[in-house]
């Protein structure tokens, strides 16, 4: 099991699972929420937490081509 610690105060620690339903991130264009999987990402083997994004749908298309991007900066 993976799991993100993080410290609240002198006597408080918090530790989360991390799984498949809880890692999120922010599209890099448009700042919006992204659930992550990673073994959708890293799928390829090329594992590099820090250097990898993840578009949102609507990003994404538009940087293929398809329809324009309708989300806001958040």
């Amino acid at each position: 099991m993976f799991y993100v610690k993080e410290q609240l105060n002198d006597a408080m620690e918090v530790s989360i699972e991390i799984n498949d339903e809880n890692v999120f991130c922010r599209c890099p264009h448009c700042g919006s929420e992204v659930q992550v999987d990673f073994a959708d990402v890293f799928a390829d083997g090329d594992v590099d937490l820090f250097g990898t994004a993840v578009l949102c749908d609507n990003c994404s298309r538009k940087l293929m081509g398809g329809a324009a991007c309708g989300c806001e900066q958040v």
